[in-house]
């Protein structure tokens, strides 16, 4: 018998259809090869958990680095935002686009309000949806810098607008890069670092928020004093600002290394990860191993999806993951953000001349940005991200509460109550940016499975997108004083929500502090409870040796069942 008869005879006598030599011998290298892999992406998940906060910032500058000028797009979004929330208490836009009422003052009726926020959150939905087809289709960078074009044609209807029907346009079609924005963000920063790093550069995107909205307050209070157009289109152009130097450094950035192993360009992936690293300051990093653990995650994900559809967020252990995602989006327009986006507006009806509730805004949004170095320093004391989130609902809900109970205030202190409720809405968003606004951005970027982080990550800002609908409608007819005019009955509206959603973080929302993609997907399999997350010890390699065990050993199973089948036709 020669050396092939022998090799096919021993192959096909362990199971499976005949085999010639070339198919075997590359059998048995793609089981060394799977070993080799296990082996090169446990050393580097060793390394990962080994690696401290000031190790990551040595090894990873260069991700720090792509990872915040891609984070910046979001300042646009903060921008204008802003824009359209404070030029409702700003005489020279309402004389423009809104209409005079009894005492002679001029007011954008509630139902244009609610509808001009409503279409940026529809626009936002129409892009998160089509990016988390497009950015998993086409990459990352294409799709930001596509984005970044579509920004810049789209401003020219906010400077050209003459009436609220062509801004509602503008606010719709430029909600469909910003919806982009939103999740992409968020899914490469917390692709391109190690997990050291993961929760500061996801949470920094909290950051260009509030870079954003500070941006927007000095400019609208700069121009207070002009009386004529140029007092509100002068910051609609100065959106051109942005989009040019962004699209430049976007374009030399590099790709997603997960992307690309998702796609299979192993080669691209091994480039783009070496661009995010300085391996001459870290003799101890290995490319090959971190692509192996890559590679191993995105494998295991796999096995778990069957997938990368928006239905398989829906199947499985992903329907939880992709509940609890929704739900901490949700939780920040729930937790009253919808209701301190109409801060000027607020303030100016509880009391306060329009002056000084711009100062009070320039304030809170200058807390938006401070807070995030707060929610930096708690974490890296180990305070996790549940308690954050949990802790952070319930400072909330106080604030909400008392703001309530201010509206009991008599009349003839009206001026002090109107102090207080400035004075609290800064407290307010001091605990929101440390817990709740920042934390928010580093779960939804650790929850979702790497394969369908963008899906996922976009079903949950849709969600919040679909609230912010609902409180864009219901917030003006709170605030308004030709609608509901609840002034500061509001808190006890968004309070009562607020204590609901301290109920559901408590049992729902777990902590993936110091894990691993793996090792969450892997916690998430085996459906461990939210509030034993971190105490709960895993080991993602032991479960795929035993997994393979389990493969083989249901192999020799069958092959026995088969072989007794045989005996039995015999007889």
């Amino acid at each position: 018998m020669t050396h092939d008869e022998k090799t096919t005879k021993t192959v096909n006598e362990g199971g499976g259809g005949p085999l010639h030599f070339d198919e075997a011998h590359k059998l048995g290298k793609g089981d060394e090869a799977t070993r080799e892999m296990i082996r090169n992406a446990k050393v580097a998940t060793d390394k990962e958990h080994a690696m401290s906060l000031l190790d990551g910032v040595r090894l990873y500058p260069k991700a720090i680095a792509w990872s915040i000028l891609i984070s910046t797009c979001i300042c646009m979004e903060g921008y204008d935002v802003c824009l359209l929330s404070n030029f409702y208490a700003f005489p020279q836009f309402n004389q423009k686009y809104g209409v005079q009422g009894a005492d002679g003052t001029y007011q954008v009726p509630a139902r244009w309000q609610a509808g001009l926020s409503n279409g940026a959150n529809v626009g936002e939905i129409i892009g998160l949806f089509l990016n988390g087809w497009v950015s998993e289709r086409y990459g990352y960078r294409y799709t930001v810098m596509t984005c970044l074009v579509a920004i810049a044609a789209f401003t020219a209807i906010f400077f050209t607008a003459k009436d609220v029907i062509a801004l509602q346009v503008a606010e719709i079609l430029c909600g469909i890069p910003w919806g982009v924005f939103q999740t992409l963000t968020i899914t490469y920063a917390s692709e391109v670092c190690p997990v050291a790093l993961r929760g500061y550069l996801t949470t920094y995107v909290n950051f260009c928020w509030g870079i954003g909205q500070v941006i927007g307050i000095g400019v609208i209070k700069s121009m207070l004093g002009r009386t004529d157009e140029w007092a509100y289109r002068i910051p609609y152009a100065l959106q051109w600002m942005w989009p040019l130097p962004l699209f430049v450094g976007v374009l030399l950035a590099p790709e997603s290394p997960w992307w690309l192993v998702r796609k299979g360009r192993m080669e691209e992936a091994r480039k783009a990860l070496l661009r995010l690293t300085s391996v001459e300051k870290e003799t101890d990093f290995d490319a090959d191993e971190t692509l192996a653990m890559m590679k191993h995650t995105t494998q295991l994900e796999e096995k778990l999806t069957s997938g990368a559809t928006y239905w398989d967020c829906f199947k499985g252990t992903d329907l939880r993951r992709t509940e609890i995602v929704c739900m901490c989006w949700a939780m920040q327009n729930l937790a009253g953000n919808a209701f301190t986006g109409y801060s000027t507006y607020f303030l100016e009806q509880a009391g306060l001349e329009p002056s000084k509730s711009y100062d009070f805004a320039l304030g809170q949004y200058g807390i938006n940005c401070a807070g995030v170095f707060g929610a930096w320093f708690l974490m890296s004391r180990g305070v996790g991200r549940r308690s954050l989130y949990l802790y952070g609902l319930m400072g909330l809900c106080t604030i909400l509460m008392c703001l309530g109970f201010l509206a009991l205030v008599p009349e003839r202190h009206r001026d002090q109550a109107a102090l207080a409720t400035g004075s609290l809405m800064l407290v307010w968003a001091l605990i929101y940016q440390c817990t709740v606004g920042t934390v928010c951005y580093s779960l939804v970027g650790e929850l979702s499975t790497r394969r369908l982080s963008i899906k996922t990550v976009v079903l949950g800002r849709n969600l919040y997108n679909v609230v912010g609908i609902i409180t864009s409608v219901l917030t003006p007819y709170m605030l308004n004083p030709t609608a509901w005019d609840w002034s500061n009955y509001t808190g006890f509206f968004w309070g009562g929500i607020c204590f609901c959603c301290i109920i559901y973080t408590y049992f729902r929302v777990p902590e993936p502090q110091n894990r691993t993609f793996a090792e969450l997907d892997l916690l998430f399999e085996k459906g461990v409870p939210a509030r034993q997350f971190a105490s709960t010890r895993v080991d993602v390699f032991d479960d795929a040796r035993s997994e393979q065990t389990a493969v083989a050993d249901r192999d020799v199973d069958e092959k026995r069942g088969e072989e007794k089948v045989e005996e039995n036709e015999k007889v």
